[in-house]
């Protein structure tokens, strides 16, 4: 039987479709969402948190119709969903599978980070199938859940007994992880750079950590299907992470929006073959109407969907050109 395409290979296929490197950060604050939506969510189910569960799911299916044309793939941030409990989880459900109607992949931004059955049930949860009642409700079967993703963020500081189970899900049913080693935030990271008895920063040996966790796990494009993040606003230290991960996916928060490290700076860590980096951009697509966002784009609330629109095709059109520039646009 021919194996089926794994996460990676999914990835590759879309971005030499779309030629695009661009990921859509599905991050919903109601302050940012149009007021005349706010309105019309409370009109219909009041103060509830019923009315924010609909209404994220309204704005994240608009948003994904508008950018659509232009990304490979979408990040949910799982704490903007949570924080209202069934309803918000409802909208996060909705919304994954929304995505993938649409042909989109659907990375979970969750940082999960645990240990032993804990690891485990994330694992099953976001990334393999879970056991359900089977028809006498005796027996135990298996399902996919309904929040299950094609990759996730995972927290890999507790080490092999957080990312084991991770990886062994990924194996099974060729999903996709990124581990969290070098984020975006400034400051940098203390913990991240912290130097290590044998000369390494904290996230360089984690890297290296992560070199060892992936191997075994290369789809049909050679490529692993274990990655690591890495920020856009870091691009001196992208050559060295790819250094140590050849043939690693990054992905790369901080282009776009206000922690923006440049498209030039984002793409640093592509391979020659023009792969290896997904590049994320939230508030700067998806708010592209509000000042937040600092956008070119901004305008009126109403005309939300054509600001993300075009803010997606610019951040697609301006990495490809900083990949023109680097001699890397080769898909």
């Amino acid at each position: 039987m021919e194996a089926k395409p794994t996460f990676t290979d999914r990835l590759i296929e879309a971005i030499r479709q779309k030629r695009s490197l661009l990921c859509v950060g599905l991050d919903p604050q109601l302050r940012y969402i149009p007021p005349d939506m706010r309105a019309a969510a409370v009109a219909r189910y009041r103060q509830a948190f019923e009315a924010i569960g609909r209404l994220y799911a309204q704005f994240n299916r608009e948003v994904i119709d508008a950018v659509e044309p232009f990304v490979i793939a979408v990040k949910p941030q799982m704490a903007f969903y949570e924080a209202y409990g069934q309803w918000g989880l409802w909208a996060f459900a909705e919304i994954v599978q929304y995505a993938r109607s649409k042909g989109l992949i659907v990375i979970e931004d969750a940082k999960r980070g645990d240990g032993g059955d804990t690891a485990e049930a994330y694992a099953d949860g976001h990334l393999g199938e879970v056991s359900v009642l089977g028809s006498n409700g005796v027996e135990l079967t298996k399902a996919e859940s309904p929040i299950r993703v094609d990759a996730m963020t995972v927290q890999g500081w507790i080490g092999s007994a957080c990312v084991e189970p991770f990886v062994a899900r990924v194996k099974q049913y060729g999903t996709g992880v990124f581990i969290v080693d070098k984020t975006s935030f400034r400051p940098n990271s203390e913990v991240e750079q912290i130097v290590t008895r044998d000369g390494l920063t904290n996230w360089q040996a984690l890297a290296h950590l992560v070199s060892k966790w992936g191997k075994g796990t290369e789809g049909s494009y050679g490529y692993r299907n274990i990655g690591v993040v890495m920020g856009a606003t870091y691009p001196t230290d992208a050559p060295t992470m790819r250094w140590i991960l050849p043939n690693a996916w990054f992905l790369v928060p901080g282009y776009g929006g206000p922690q923006d490290g440049g498209a030039d700076g984002a793409v640093v860590g592509v391979n020659s073959d023009g792969l290896g980096c997904v590049v994320n951009s939230s508030r700067g697509v998806i708010f592209a109407w509000h000042p937040v966002s600092k956008s070119r784009f901004q305008g009126p609330p109403e005309n939300y969907r054509e600001s993300a629109a075009q803010a997606a095709e610019f951040a697609r059109d301006e990495l490809n050109a900083a990949l023109q520039r680097s001699g890397k646009l080769n898909f």
